[in-house]
């Protein structure tokens, strides 16, 4: 019986087969001081975040939710493998919670690991409404460490979601304060010319696109476990000590490139399921992602934990210490990057296209059988190594290690993951080692290795000067759901045609992260997928029921870009045979 089925079976007669851990959580109007600012926004149990939640792996949950505010509410548990009618998401698993009412969740721990949640409600996350997850193994963690800190990293920005959202529909360049003057179109004549100059600005103009635009989002204040970088989060260890440090970030819009300077890190887990441990000066943490991490802290002095945003507009910051009020030097912001025309590959060769208006829905993803539509051999793009099909890799020459990526142009590390040439390809502070997606490998395999059913593709497209967001051309509510049947291995390809980073996230079943190792590849929850690349991911449908699938940046899911997924079938058999031992009869 698989972890999912005994998940299914479970909640069906949670009440009748033993204890269960009750938590009761409220929902809440709350005051977030940053540090920087003051505003009310949404919290649980009084705060924002919300209390971190600890679970035990085989534990049944129960858990309470009272809605205190005076509109509608929900939470969702972020990487939970559960049924359906306990994910939360209002108007596809539940009606959502009503102002004044109670609602108890019942679920069964199938996992480990750390996970987060938050409101699937309007923009109530963003507003304040999330917390951490916790959930300790069953048996021993395959590494060791001396004691553990949770390090929940959000944007909280002056403006309310919902005035965000209005201003980027107004003007979605509405919150880019790194747009370039003439200033640098001079500083960059000098350095390339004045005619090429004059040329990549020409380009980019016809295109109305900004080579700023990294972030949709800035002006926002980074905090750790919801203090501001003045107000300074600090974790106490003692010298010789490993500590393991729990990454989520649980921002609306921004990614975070996280050092310790003066210390390695090993990395441990991604999205709550362990990985081969890898040492790295740095890495970067897309929306909703989780990396669990372990430093080494040998001798008595305070060291800084860094989070600088991807755009460079913002950081959060917190303190490694042995003492309280000890603090080390916080780093200054590296330069602006800007995107490149090696960025903007899908756009050029779909930009003529009005994405928001195409018909697309009549095409029904979800049925189309493996002939249906031949994805291998459609051009969508002349995008070199970093739009490179990851899916016809020889994985067979390929070391568990992984690709080599050294040395390509002037000493620039390639990473398969971006476009060559990319402007937003990571670099280490310290010139070390920057983790990238290729270095995950999965501790243990989770599934055995299949070859996938069918291939579905998941085009990200969009139109910024309106800011609509979409998938394959089309917006939520005009997409018909995505069908899938219990039982299939999906292999999802997703080619983003759009100057945005997306971390797309599937509801309720795990995205096996194709990096060309095969059966080690990691299992994840949430795939970044850069712009002008493709990636692929794979997905065992073990789980009934009616699912969301979507861009976790809060402005682009609420645009368009979201999917229900519908799952077909069921392991009614199993579930049957549950029954009747619940009932005290034959299997």
């Amino acid at each position: 019986m698989t972890r999912r089925l005994i998940a299914v079976t479970l909640a069906l007669f949670l009440p009748a087969i033993g204890m269960a851990g009750e938590y009761d959580l409220t929902v809440d109007r709350v005051k977030i001081d940053t540090g920087d600012f003051v505003k009310e926004g949404i919290g649980y149990n009084g705060s924002s975040p919300g209390p971190t939640l600890r679970f035990k792996e085989g534990e049944d949950v129960v858990i309470n939710v009272t809605n205190n505010l005076k509109e509608t509410t929900s939470i969702h548990w972020h990487g939970l493998i559960l049924p359906f009618e306990q994910d939360g998401v209002p108007g596809i698993s539940f009606p959502g919670i009503k102002p004044g009412e109670t609602f108890t969740y019942r679920f069964p721990v199938v996992q480990a690991g750390t996970y987060w949640y938050h409101s699937h409600s309007g923009f109530q996350e963003p507003n304040g409404a999330y917390g951490a997850i916790i959930i300790e193994p069953e048996g021993r963690e395959p590494f060791r460490y001396d004691r553990e800190y949770v390090v929940q990293l959000t944007d909280k920005h002056p403006h309310s979601g919902d005035r965000i959202m209005r201003n980027l529909k107004s003007s979605p360049d509405y919150y880019n304060r790194q747009q370039q003057t003439v200033m640098d179109f001079f500083t960059e004549s000098r350095e390339q010319g004045f005619m090429a100059t004059l040329h990549d600005r020409r380009m980019w103009g016809q295109m109305r696109m900004m080579k700023a635009d990294v972030e949709d989002v800035q002006g926002f204040t980074g905090l750790i476990n919801g203090k501001g970088p003045e107000q300074n989060w600090t974790g106490l260890f003692k010298p010789g000590e490993r500590v393991r440090l729990r990454f989520i970030n649980s921002s609306a819009m921004t990614y975070f490139d996280i050092r310790i300077p003066g210390l390695k890190m090993t990395v441990v887990q991604a999205d709550g399921n362990n990985v081969q441990p890898v040492n790295v000066d740095e890495f970067r943490i897309g929306v909703a992602e989780t990396y669990d991490v372990i430093v080494h802290i040998r001798d008595e002095q305070a060291y800084t934990i860094f989070a600088e945003s991807m755009g460079r507009s913002g950081y959060a910051r917190g303190t490694l210490a042995p003492r309280e009020g000890m603090v080390a030097e916080v780093p200054e912001l590296r330069k602006a990057p800007m995107l490149t025309m090696a960025d903007m590959a899908g756009h050029m060769d779909h930009g003529d296209m009005d994405h928001g208006s195409m018909n697309h829905g009549g095409m029904d993803h979800g049925n189309m059988s493996d002939g249906a539509m031949d994805h291998s051999n459609m051009n969508h793009g002349s995008m070199n190594h970093g739009s490179m099909d990851h899916g016809s890799m020889n994985h067979d020459s390929m070391s568990q290690g992984g690709m080599d990526h050294s040395a390509h142009g002037a000493g620039m590390p390639e990473d398969p993951f971006y476009a060559s040439g990319s402007g937003l390809l990571p670099t280490a502070s310290n010139g070390g080692k920057f983790l990238s997606y290729s270095d995950l490998r999965a501790q243990s395999p989770l599934y055995e290795e299949r070859e996938p059913t069918r291939e579905i593709e998941m085009r990200l497209t969009g139109n910024m000067e309106r800011y609509e967001w979409s998938i394959n051309g089309v917006k939520y509510e005009d997409a018909d759901p995505v069908v899938l049947q219990y039982g299939e291995r999906v292999r999802f390809k997703f080619v983003n045609e759009t100057m945005m980073t997306h971390p797309m996230h599937l509801h309720g079943m795990w995205s096996i992260l194709d990096v060309g190792a095969g059966k080690w590849n990691p299992i994840k929850h949430v795939i970044s997928v850069a712009p002008a690349t493709t990636v692929y991911m794979e997905t065992e449908v073990d789980a009934p029921g009616e699912w969301a699938f979507h861009c976790h940046l809060s402005y682009h899911a609420a645009a368009g870009m979201f999917r229900k997924i519908v799952v077909e079938g069921g392991p009614d058999e199993e579930v049957a045979s549950g029954d009747a031992l619940a009932k005290g009869g034959d299997a």
